[in-house]
């Protein structure tokens, strides 16, 4: 049976050495954080796996030079960005639907799991908000289970959605603030642009995937103006473009094979509003990613539409959507496995979306480029490419050659670059001369 402790007695519980877990989203704790940075002089080589840190970590922050504890992300937010510049964090490569097997298959039991909860239901359940993710696996595998205790998170319905008392060791109370907000800055006419290109290619009845950044949420903005009804939602996040489209009326999952009715995800980051109406509906489902995100599952739904952001594409149709050079800035997430599971999907079409240019340092570069900047990792190989998007036009690379790619991708870069990236082309031999396409 779970005993309840102080959040100070619970970080007492942590020895040197040890592997701890802070979960994903919303379900990373604060409380507990704040005790164990608290003690941290008496600890040495303690490390802990997190991801998508909404939050400053006190424990991080309470140990600039790194003596005593270090974290590893699932996936970077800017503050996991800030630490992995600072040498403090560093990336677990990944395809996100795959995680919950990582820690079944392949990781050492995790010595101490902490995840913020909602207060226990009639049922004895500690729901996980809106962050299902691999919160199941780590507790399978985990030899000490905590949770922390807040009414500030929502109450979100799904699958496997939270962790029962006969599972827990240790139940701290939380501080009960509100969940953290994820900003949507307003979609800049580039984003409004490729948002209305992509619109065009979705029919009634389609399945969104809508990842996270400004241009795929333009996309929902855009569909609120369109005609496009009957909406069905299989994704990764829960954003707040969705939640428009759903409050608007134009999400209802009918034409959905998989959870019909439902919207499907497997966590939530965004506004008040997209919490409030995560909170107790019916309507959405919550569920583990290894249920969302594996291509095998996303395929059973017919016309999935997948849409995704990337930083950089060159003119073999490579797309490196995580890093900077060797500066890595994001993570994988679910792009590859979207990209696979909307193509084969009968109907199914898959969106790499990036604005043409770029400034760099007061420099304006394109995002379209001969070869990927030195370092740069590849998230979506060529060979899974299919549409790629800017503000000047959309390019499907399925059945097209090399050299057919390097001049539809000449089309839609910036026209300042076309002359540029076209002369390399001609000069490696990407393009051959003396052929017409």
């Amino acid at each position: 049976m779970a005993k309840k402790i102080s959040a100070e007695d619970a970080a007492g519980l942590v020895k040197s050495g040890m592997w701890l877990d802070y979960g994903a989203g919303l379900c990373q704790p604060d409380v507990f954080d704040k005790a164990l940075a608290a003690r941290l002089a008496d600890l040495t080589n303690v490390k802990f796996r997190s991801c998508l840190t909404t939050r400053p970590r006190a424990v991080l922050e309470a140990d600039p030079d790194g003596q005593h504890i270090f974290s590893l992300s699932w996936h970077f937010s800017g503050y996991d960005r800030k630490k992995h510049d600072g040498g403090r964090c560093t990336y677990v490569p990944l395809n996100l639907g795959e995680v919950p097997d990582y820690y079944r298959r392949f990781i050492d039991p995790v010595d101490i799991v902490i995840l913020k909860v909602c207060p226990m239901d009639a049922d004895g359940f500690f729901n996980f908000s809106a962050a299902n993710l691999w919160h199941r696996a780590i507790i399978e595998r985990a030899k000490m289970v905590i949770v922390e205790v807040t009414e500030g998170s929502p109450y979100v319905l799904g699958e496997q959605n939270g962790v029962h008392e006969s599972e827990v060791d240790f139940i701290i109370d939380g501080d009960n603030q509100l969940a953290p907000e994820l900003p949507n800055p307003p979609p800049t006419d580039v984003d409004r642009a490729v948002g209305r290109l992509i619109t065009g290619e979705i029919d009634d009845g389609a399945c969104l995937q809508i990842g996270i950044g400004g241009m795929p949420n333009a996309v929902c903005s855009s569909l609120l103006d369109s005609g496009v009804r009957n909406l069905g939602v299989h994704t990764e996040m829960l954003t707040d473009g969705i939640v428009e489209l759903y409050k608007a009326g134009r999400v209802n999952g009918h034409a959905k094979t998989l959870n019909t009715g439902k919207i499907t995800f497997t966590f939530g980051l965004g506004s008040r509003q997209l919490y409030e109406t995560a909170n107790r509906n019916a309507d959405l489902l919550c569920c583990p990613v290894d249920y969302t995100n594996m291509p095998h599952n996303i395929m059973q739904n017919d016309r999935v539409i997948a849409i995704n952001n990337t930083t950089q594409v060159d003119l073999q149709g490579q797309a490196a959507s995580e890093s900077d050079g060797n500066r890595h800035i994001s993570g994988t997430g679910g792009q590859l496995q979207f990209v696979r599971g909307a193509y084969a999907s009968k109907g199914g079409k898959s969106f790499i979306c990036l604005s043409s240019t770029y400034d760099k340092r007061g420099e304006r570069r394109s995002r379209i480029v001969f070869n990927l900047t030195g370092g740069n990792i590849v998230t979506t190989p060529r060979s899974d490419m299919m549409y790629v998007v800017t503000e000047y036009g959309i390019v499907n690379l399925k059945g097209k050659s090399v050299a057919e790619r390097a001049l539809a991708l000449i089309g839609i870069a910036h026209p300042d670059f076309r002359e540029g990236l076209e002369r390399q082309a001609y000069e490696h031999r990407l393009i051959p001369r003396g052929v017409s396409f």
